[in-house]
């Protein structure tokens, strides 16, 4: 196989892992709503990335350090999102509606 064509394909493939988690950060600020969100499974994604990172510079290939580094920072995004939002559903009291006495 052509070297040209697996770093095409290497290259692709990273971008699209890093771009997907875009879209979700866009939703989430936007309506301020994490509830769709599964808090387990960005713990396990960003556990995963932290381990393709320590790989990647293990056997010093540095595209995976850096891609994985990225997604890693995307998903943990995600991740804190998720528990700023929830933490602050459940510790906040209900407010009162202003104007009312």
């Amino acid at each position: 196989m052509s070297h040209l064509l697996a770093n095409i394909v290497g290259t692709a493939a990273a971008l699209c892992s890093m771009a997907s988690f875009v879209p979700q950060i866009g939703k989430i600020v936007r309506e301020h709503d994490a509830s769709g969100v599964s808090l387990n499974m960005y713990v396990v994604t960003v556990t995963g990335f932290a381990g393709w990172i320590t790989y990647g510079v293990m056997i010093a290939s540095w595209p995976v350090a850096v891609s994985n580094s990225i997604c890693l920072g995307l998903s943990g995004v995600i991740l804190v999102l998720k528990w700023r939002l929830s933490h602050r559903e459940t510790s906040s009291p209900s407010q009162p509606a202003r104007g009312r006495a």
